[in-house]
């Protein structure tokens, strides 16, 4: 009513009002009369839509932005749920609103809303928090007007929620509440010690500092200060007169006209004369100049951001309210989130480091704890939780039905129950048995009644897969869980030339073909030099087989003199040592481990052939067949593990199948007392078991971390003994029933090595033989070149090729001194031929 009647002085532009309720209703006004609004406290998300446009927030940030940083204050301390508290009007459900969108986007959410009346009494608040004490989550989010905030932490006192295992954030009302006095008002500080709130953040500037110390003198209570909200009403005002200085000298005109609309009742008794309102003809244009806002004010910069609808860069102070005063503990911006550095417009370049830095302070929570609270307890409502379990009718040692008071027994379950014990904070449950006790459940089943909250968790042999992450949170695997093929097996019957199976035939042929080509070339090199590499041509054969052969054993008795002869045969007998060891294992594999055999040595087997296959009741294992493997459902039969041995026993052709593909631990088990069923190929799937629980629960977190405690001091596996014990069956056995013979393209290097360094050394002693027989043969060709028309003859040709062998087959010594004698041989002749042609010169002188 006050701002109609406002209204009816010609205005053009309106500062306020300070309460969201109040800007919806006079934004209505303000739309049909084209006078801006511009609010330095209304902060409802909704006054920015586009139903009023002539609506401008002049405050340093809304609600939308306010409870962004609420999100990320939850989120930043690892808490999933919160209960918010609101007051039931435009101005809390806004701000709800708000909230519950920033926290989903975090993967959080608004457990329960607890709304009061804005003329709710003490009496309604109390009554409100009561329930609020019953929900599990002890994040409280209090978003209510100053006048009613308050009553709210002191009614939360005297019920005991001030203590310790409480988070109460309050938004920015609570700052500007305790700000608005110097000192603080003492009761007001004693209802809210523990409590983080947020307040608008205004850099300290000069003009700050001047403005705040003015109003201070001007007032005749000394103790009233500016809080934000204040600030920000400064800055308005000056939007305002700015917005409009420079409208006037553009120019402007200021007319006013009627509204047809607008007629005041005859006969009516309203005080408010409608027909006195008239619409600001140039509304349009200031509104304009007032979105080009562009100076600095006792907040900061003011400038709108794109939109043109709030300003730019919103920011908040991070406060805690402890002793008599509050504690800034950090900051939260909307480009650079939670952080202990002051910040700074986007516009203007900061330190990477500083804008990824996302911390706080310590902070100093009720209680007087500086330890972050667990925020979130067992909702104390007299229920406990419940707890699905697979009610399993074969291989109960995993989980079943039980006599006892819990209902169901079991490894999973003394699982679980280690690890629950390990937790700080008692976990009352009850178990529930999921099935009808004929056959095994569908597990995907137990799954989807967690999802659909039928149960809060599933504890049992429940594996993690995909598809079920999706709808349920698992804690960490407590049990390696994989697909594995179950086939039967039988012995093979040994035979007398098994001795040959580690090697195939191309790799039997090559090694053989080394074994001589290596002792003919280290003959070729050593028999020059070596003695004991000469003899009769039969002795050498000889000794080329027998030296070939000897090192497969290293039992050689030549010794290599020459150093091509030990270079080649340092080489193979490093070949022959690879070898050796290679045959040695595979022969002792075949002849203990691999002394089984099946007609399916793995998955590619299994696919590639048209038989049966089966699968356990109840698992995944069928639709990871069908879905991943491609695997007709025609041809999986589902079967109960006791029918597991008569259905692999029977076969493909007579009923039965050829074989199971089922998880690693139910297949151990049935293993352990089945010894005529291996596993064949590898595990073709890795996953594990866990226990299911909704979506952001907070105890699979805390359940997960116990269960990494149980397997690190051991508990886990003495739970694991207690049940599963290993049967009369070897383990060892167990392993993939195929074995690769070796063949040459494993040994293709070595065999290259060897070949390439035998070449190299022929390679160099043929070159050096020829270099000596030259020098050998020099001396033959001087003077001694028959001419053109006398052709060398055959025999002659056959002769040198004979003298080459002969050369060749010299031993080293005989051949240098050969060498030097035919060098001594020819100076002597050339001295004598030199005397008798002087002799001959001398006489024809005469």
């Amino acid at each position: 009513a006050a701002a109609l009647q406002l209204m009816e002085k010609k205005v053009v532009a309106v500062v306020g009002p300070q309460s969201s309720g109040i800007a919806h209703v006079v934004s209505h006004v303000v739309n049909e009369l084209h006078v801006p609004l511009l609010s330095f406290a209304a902060t409802d998300p909704a006054l920015a839509s586009a139903q009023y446009p002539y609506f401008v927030r002049a405050a340093r940030g809304d609600d939308s932005s306010q409870m962004a940083a609420v999100a990320d204050i939850v989120t930043y301390y690892g808490w999933r749920e919160v209960t918010v508290i609101y007051v039931d009007n435009d101005y809390g459900r806004g701000g709800v609103d708000a909230l519950g969108d920033a926290l989903e986007a975090k993967r959080a959410k608004v457990s329960f809303k607890a709304p009061f009346p804005p003329d709710a009494d003490q009496a309604a608040i109390a009554d409100l928090l009561v329930r609020v004490t019953m929900m599990e989550s002890r994040v409280c989010v209090v978003h209510v007007n100053p006048d009613s905030g308050l009553a709210v932490f002191a009614a939360a006192r005297s019920l005991g929620m001030m203590a310790s295992g409480y988070v109460w954030i309050a938004t920015d009302w609570l700052a500007a509440a305790l700000d608005s006095t110097r000192p603080p008002n003492p009761r007001a500080m004693s209802l809210v010690q523990g409590v983080v709130t947020l307040r608008q953040y205004t850099p300290d500037s000069g003009a700050k500092r001047s403005l705040t110390s003015r109003f201070a003198t001007a007032q005749l209570n000394r103790t009233a200060t500016l809080n934000a909200f204040g600030l920000a009403a400064y800055d308005a005002v000056w939007m305002a007169a700015r917005a409009i200085d420079e409208f006037l000298e553009d120019g402007g005109n200021v007319t006013f006209s009627a509204d047809p609309r607008l007629q005041q009742e005859v006969n009516g008794t309203s005080t408010l004369r409608l027909d006195t309102l008239r619409v600001f003809d140039q509304g349009e244009q200031l509104l304009h100049k007032v979105m080009l806002a562009n100076f600095t004010g006792v907040t900061g910069g003011v400038r709108f951001s794109a939109d043109g609808r709030s300003l730019a860069d919103p920011a908040y102070e991070v406060l805690n309210v402890g002793g008599t005063g509050v504690r800034r503990v950090g900051y939260w911006s909307n480009h650079s989130h939670l952080s202990v550095a002051a910040p700074t417009p986007l516009r203007i370049k900061t330190n990477s480091s500083q804008q990824q830095e996302q911390r706080l302070y310590s902070v100093i929570w009720p209680g007087e704890t500086t330890s972050p609270p667990r925020g979130w307890v067992f909702p104390n409502n007299g229920r406990p939780l419940r707890i699905g379990v697979p009610y399993r009718t074969t291989q109960k040692q995993f989980v079943s039905k039980d006599s006892g008071p819990d209902g169901a027994s079991g490894y999973c379950i003394d699982v679980f129950k280690a690890a629950v014990a390990l937790l700080p904070y008692p976990v009352p449950v009850s178990f529930i048995l999921f099935g009808d006790g004929v056959k095994n459940p569908d597990y995907s089943d137990l799954v989807n009644k967690v999802a659909n909250n039928v149960f809060d968790a599933a504890v049992g042999d429940v594996s993690i897969v995909t598809n079920r992450t999706r709808v349920v949170d698992f804690t960490q695997p407590y049990v390696e869980s994989g697909l594995v093929i179950v086939s039967p097996v039988k012995e093979k019957s040994s035979n007398a030339w098994a001795f040959l199976k580690p090697f195939t035939l191309g790799m039997w042929a090559v090694t053989g073909a080394f074994f001589l080509f290596v002792g003919a070339v280290v003959w070729i090199l050593e028999h020059r030099f070596n003695p004991e590499f000469r003899g009769s041509p039969r002795e050498q054969l000889v000794t080329i087989f027998w030296f070939s052969f000897s090192t497969m054993f290293f039992a050689h008795r030549e010794n290599t003199v020459s150093s091509l002869g030990r270079f080649v045969l340092i080489i193979w007998l490093f070949v022959v040592l690879i070898i050796n060891s290679s045959y040695t294992a595979s022969l002792t594999s075949i002849l203990t481990v691999q002394q089984l055999s099946t007609g399916i040595q793995g998955l590619d087997g299994l696919l590639a052939s048209a038989d049966p296959i089966g699968y356990q009741v109840g698992s995944f294992a069928k639709s990871y067949m069908m879905q991943e493997l491609n695997v007709p459902e025609s041809r999986l039969k589902e079967l109960a593990i006791d029918d597991y041995a008569t259905s692999l026993q029977l076969g493909p052709r007579n009923g039965g199948v050829a074989a199971i593909v089922d998880e690693l631990p139910y297949v151990d088990l049935f293993l352990s007392t089945n010894c005529q069923f291996k596993t064949v190929g590898q595990e073709f799937t890795k996953s594990g078991w866990g226990f299911a629980f909704q979506r952001d629960s907070p105890l699979a977190v805390d359940l997960s971390t116990a269960i990494l405690t149980l397997s690190e001091n051991g508990d886990l596996q003495r739970i694991h003994d207690k049940w599963l014990n290993p049967g009369q069956c070897d383990s060892s056995q167990g392993g993939d029933v195929a074995a690769d013979r070796l063949n040459l393209s494993s040994f293709w290097g070595l065999f290259l090595i060897s070949g390439v360094a035998c070449f190299i050394a022929l390679v160099i002693f043929f070159t050096r033989i020829l270099c000596q027989y030259g020098k050998y043969n020099q001396g033959d060709g001087e003077g001694g070149t028959p001419p053109e028309e006398f052709p060398v003859r055959r025999p002659e040709r056959l002769r040198s090729i004979r003298d080459l062998i002969t050369f060749v087959d010299m031993k080293e010594e005989e051949a240098k001194r050969a060498i030097k004698r035919k060098s001594s041989d020819d100076r002597r002749d050339r001295s004598i031929a030199s005397s008798a042609g002087a002799s001959s010169f001398s006489a024809s002188t005469v």
